[in-house]
């Protein structure tokens, strides 16, 4: 039985959440386009981390939305078993060797929500994965999470486009900024600076670091974290390593054709610079700072060469939940922003896609409504 409330919608974004919704929507046979300002995953998507987790200490609602956001990877990987852009191979963490190791609390933290971890000791880290140099692990030992993966987001959101125009879904690309028609109080439809007008029931907006401010041009206010964020992407490297590392210094994870995306907030911080125009300027000497970081805690130490460099916001919430669902004060408006956009990006999808074509209120999504921003 089809219970739409709406016939048609409008995506603004091409990234993870804006294609996995349009895709979800298009699924209940809602008429739906997405628009978007250059091509797809030219984003927050395009230079993610891409980690697969519910690592850490986080609120229980965000850890369970998070584990469902797995589960459905669970089972797209078991229709792409080969598949190079989706693996789940384990995480491996580890802390400082100072006062702020929180090792032993997370992973006491993780056991009690039946999180799959164990607490290694450096020794026993080779083990269970492949790959690390032990000896930069620090006395407290680090956590493995067995069932932590992760995805090449462009890939994904490649394949998921293909299927939503088997669905009959319109991609507008090359759009230039976007921004929500409201008539009468209500999302009817967005506009693009080149021009285009896409009249609908419903829109979204999934525009990653860009959504607080697109939010207060209607008067709402999101709340906003977001940092400034860099992704390098290696040259192909032979190397045994699959976990993802999530270390004091480097994140790294394998990606397709042998490369690997390293991050580190202090790279950000210390090696981009915005100029007045909105671009960014990168200090070439702080990426091969990172690069030489990642080598350390790989085996062998390898030497490792950039082959790019994403460099753009990190789409954060003010109080690092996620910002999910309607703006009461605007029928017809829904947003999605937040953090964990790779881990989430299934599951919001689905369960978004369920609010805007039922009209109805998904209860995973409770905790995370817009409104609570309101002062």
């Amino acid at each position: 039985m089809n219970d739409n409330t709406i016939t048609s919608a409008v995506i603004i974004g091409a990234g993870i959440f804006g294609v996995s919704t349009g895709l979800q929507l298009a699924r209940r046979g809602i008429r739906v386009t997405i628009i978007n300002d250059g091509p797809p995953a030219n984003g927050a998507s395009g230079r993610s981390l891409s980690w697969l987790n519910s690592a850490r200490m986080r609120s229980e609602p965000y850890h369970r939305l998070r584990m469902a956001g797995i589960d459905r990877y669970r089972t797209l990987s078991a229709r792409h078993p080969d598949a190079d852009w989706l693996r789940f191979d384990g995480g491996l963490t580890w802390d400082a060797d100072d006062e702020r190791n929180e090792v032993d609390a997370a992973y006491r933290h993780e056991v009690s929500l039946g999180y799959d971890a164990r607490h290694l000791a450096a020794t026993d880290v080779t083990t269970v994965t492949p790959g690390l140099d032990a000896s930069a692990i620090t006395p407290q030992g680090a956590i493995f999470n067995p069932g932590e993966g992760w995805v090449d987001l462009p890939v994904l959101i490649d394949l998921l486009l293909k299927e939503f125009a088997l669905f009959g879904g319109a991609l507008v690309t090359d759009q230039g900024a976007a921004r929500v028609v409201i008539e009468g109080g209500r999302a009817v439809g967005a506009e693009t600076s080149t021009g285009g007008r896409f009249l609908t029931d419903a829109v979204v907006l999934a525009t990653g670091p860009a959504v607080p401010k697109m939010a207060s041009e209607a008067g709402q206010t999101i709340g906003d974290g977001t940092p400034t964020a860099l992704l390098v992407q290696t040259k192909p490297l032979a190397h045994p390593l699959r976990a993802v590392l999530n270390t004091p210094r480097v994140a790294v994870r394998p990606a397709p054709g042998g490369t690997f995306s390293v991050d580190a907030d202090w790279a950000a911080d210390e090696g981009v610079k915005v100029r007045d125009d909105g671009g960014y300027e990168i200090d070439e000497a702080v990426v091969e700072a990172l690069l030489a970081e990642a080598s350390k805690v790989m085996e062998g130490n390898p030497q490792l060469e950039a082959a790019s460099i994403g460099v753009g916001g990190k789409p954060i919430p003010g109080d690092g939940e996620p910002v999910l669902g309607a703006l009461k004060a605007i029928p017809g408006y829904y947003i999605a922003f937040s953090h964990s956009g790779a881990t989430l990006g299934l599951i919001v999808g689905e369960l978004l896609a369920y609010e805007v074509a039922t009209g109805a209120e998904h209860p995973m999504l409770a905790p995370f409504r817009p409104d609570r921003f309101k002062s």
